[in-house]
């Protein structure tokens, strides 16, 4: 399955959800100040792209680290991602990923991880870039599109919330835990196909 630079930032936008981990983000900064909220949130940002480049960089010596092979890892990258999209699809805001304390300015957890670098991002990129190590460039961009456009997603929360309302914020992340849920099934039929025709 090769992607180009168009289908990598979907998936990863899709994967990532900015949209609807809003409400884990809205319920993190309240006790932040308006003036520190945009720098907090290019941080935070700045803090998961480097750990999912770290791990789509090292991919491939991970996977000969540990002895796994790329079909292993489809099968599992895919059971993640499919119980992820489960949590988003039945309502788990984020994909059931906890806020931390409400009093204090996040760092790192819950924003940077797992909010935006959780398990099934980092299992993709891994997985992508194992996979399609020709096509690591394309990633490497796409990761950085896919992670600016979620600090804007962030830095406008309260505005997006007033302007689509709670409930389409909710529908959308439904929407996305269904698409993932498809995109999951793909990555375990592909990996199967290769166990079985290995053989």
């Amino acid at each position: 399955m090769h992607h180009s630079l168009i289908s990598a930032v979907l998936l990863l936008l899709i994967v990532l959800d900015p949209f609807g981990s809003l409400p884990i983000y809205i319920a993190s900064m309240s006790a932040v100040p308006n003036s520190r909220k945009l720098f907090v949130a290019l941080r935070e940002s700045a803090i998961a792209f480097s750990m999912l480049l770290l791990f789509m960089l090292g991919g491939e010596k991970f996977l000969t680290v540990m002895h796994l092979t790329e079909r292993s890892l489809a099968v599992s990258g895919g059971v993640i991602l499919f119980i992820i999209a489960i949590r988003m699809i039945f309502g788990e805001p984020g994909g059931g990923l906890a806020a931390s304390d409400p009093t204090q300015e996040p760092f790192i957890v819950p924003l940077a991880i797992p909010m935006l670098a959780g398990p099934s991002a980092m299992a993709t990129v891994l997985l992508m870039a194992s996979t399609e190590s020709d096509n690591v460039l394309v990633w490497i961009v796409a990761l950085g599109i896919t992670i600016a456009i979620s600090a804007l997603v962030l830095v406008c929360a309260e505005r997006i919330r007033q302007i689509v309302g709670s409930a389409v914020v909710e529908a959308s992340q439904k929407l996305m835990g269904l698409v993932l849920a498809a995109i999951a099934t793909e990555m375990i039929l592909s990996g199967l196909r290769q166990y079985f025709q290995a053989e």
